[in-house]
């Protein structure tokens, strides 16, 4: 596996603080949401970052490479797009889905509009893998993809995060985006411990770390990217730093933006965090150089063997105190008989045997397929919650995606929530309700739009009447003329139409 190469300290780039961003000292790179980006038109804050030699790496967020579905062709030339017209060295993505249904489960498709976990099966590795490297394949420059936060758990998961992540990199040579926010997340709402997830990691993989803040409400932390960076996070990221330098470190704000010098303060934070674990991993007594992925000696432990150790367990069962152990293969778990048979879980007909790339196989698709439309469908359009969640915690999920989606539609359509004022969370969270979204969320503005005026709101009549010619504008296949010969045509054609 290359090593990847030193970013350094970045902050990722919004639109709301580029300007702030152009001006705060020390920052080597940047991040940009993939899909807020035009390739033949980047913002001139982009422009003026890349003329000073500051990196610009495109994150992606809805290829949804843990779907059941493979890559779509589109989205992935859309992101080789990106990363040629920013001449990114990488570019990176998530370990999630982000719609199901369609024609593996011959179902409705459906969007969750944010990312959703994958289960740590052998079922959604093998189709996790091959979809990976159909992005790879796809793609200009390498591609790195990022561990999410998680409110709820799988039934049945077979691996912990570590070995998930570490059968991946091995399997595929992806690199890894370790952010170390979401393992602090999935620390509080899952009960992982995020070092033994780090044991397990392969450290010589990680591409660079996302760092972010949250909050916690009735005993669940929420991701929420708009809050500042908390201790728990800080020390997870000094507890990685204390095993590898990591390539590059990145501030991650999406909401909520403090002034800038409060960013530039989180930003000062992270450097002492890693300047203060290097310097106690340089006085360790296994010394490390830069750009070291590993330490000098390996332990003669496995680092699962260590983490399963109960409380009772000998010395001789754990390291001693202070010392890491590195990321060692994880032992897989034992076989599930339901996959022995080859003819079932043949590969698909879409699968090339000559490519060499092992592909999943068919039945694995289907399952996840199944398994992953009805959590969603649950989630999102008010179906029963399958057998083994539990279930205040997917509501915690389904309440979560409705108030994602209604921040989203209010910045992707900002006249929404100026028509509607304070009436327009409530209205859309109702919208919400039982009613999932089945493509972006302009569509989503649109149809929301839509299913006001059909029930007859808002109830002011010149709010409603502002509200329908806003929809009649975007709901064409082209916008209506503004020249008065034809809006005086629309206007006769009213009148005419009410007698």
């Amino acid at each position: 596996m290359t090593q990847p190469g030193r970013l350094g300290t970045g902050i990722g780039w919004r639109p709301e603080i580029a300007e702030a961003v152009e001006h705060m000292p020390g920052i080597d790179w940047v991040e940009a949401v993939s899909e807020n980006l035009c390739p033949g038109h980047l913002p001139e804050s982009l422009r003026r970052l890349r003329e000073r030699g500051v990196t610009v790496v495109p994150h992606g967020v809805s290829l949804g490479l843990g779907g059941a579905d493979r890559p779509d062709e589109s989205r992935l030339a859309a992101l080789a797009e990106r990363a040629e017209a920013l001449g990114a060295p990488l570019v990176t993505e998530h370990i999630a889905f982000v719609r199901a249904g369609g024609d593996l489960t011959a179902s409705p498709s459906l969007e969750a509009g944010h990312l959703l976990p994958v289960p740590r099966t052998r079922d959604a590795l093998d189709v996790l893998c091959e979809n990976v490297r159909i992005a790879q394949a796809a793609l200009p420059v390498p591609l790195a993809v990022e561990n999410i936060a998680a409110l709820l758990r799988w039934p049945g998961e077979e691996m912990t995060e570590g070995q998930f992540l570490y059968d991946l990199a091995d399997r595929t040579g992806v690199r890894l985006l370790i952010d170390v926010a979401n393992l602090h997340t999935n620390h509080v709402n899952r009960g992982e411990d995020p070092s033994r997830a780090l044991d397990e990691l392969p450290v010589e993989a990680i591409a660079y770390v996302h760092v972010a803040g949250g909050f916690e409400r009735d005993g669940v932390w929420h991701d929420s990217h708009a809050h500042p960076v908390p201790r728990p996070v800080l020390g997870i990221l000094a507890d990685l730093a204390s095993r590898v330098t990591p390539p590059g470190v990145l501030l991650e704000r999406d909401d909520n933006f403090p002034e800038p010098g409060e960013l530039e303060k989180e930003l000062a934070a992270i450097r002492a965090t890693l300047a203060e674990a290097g310097g106690a991993a340089g006085r360790a007594t296994r010394p490390k150089t830069r750009g070291d992925a590993g330490p000098a000696t390996r332990p003669a432990t496995r680092p699962e063997a260590v983490a399963d150790a109960g409380p009772e367990a000998g010395p001789a069962a754990r390291p001693a105190a202070g010392v890491k152990a590195p990321a060692v293969r994880p032992s897989a778990p034992p076989a599930d008989p339901d996959r022995a048979d080859p003819d079932p879980d043949a590969p698909g007909p879409s699968s090339d045997p000559a490519s060499g790339l092992d592909p999943a196989p068919a039945r694995a698709r289907q399952r996840l397929a199944l398994a992953q439309a009805a959590l969603l469908s649950a989630l999102v359009a008010g179906t029963p919650v399958p057998e083994g969640f539990d279930r205040v915690r997917t509501r915690v999920q389904a309440r979560a995606l409705a108030a994602k989606r209604a921040d989203v539609v209010a910045k992707v359509a900002a006249e929404l929530p100026e028509l509607l004022g304070d009436g327009y969370r409530a209205a859309f969270l109702g919208y919400a309700q039982g009613r999932p979204m089945t493509g972006g969320y302009r569509r989503d503005a649109l149809d929301f739009a839509e299913h006001l005026l059909l029930t007859g709101d808002p109830r002011d009549a010149r709010t409603r009447h502002l509200l329908r010619e806003w929809w009649l504008e975007r709901s064409g296949p082209a916008p209506r003329s503004r020249r008065p010969a034809a809006r005086l045509a629309r206007a006769t054609r009213r009148v005419l139409l009410r007698h």
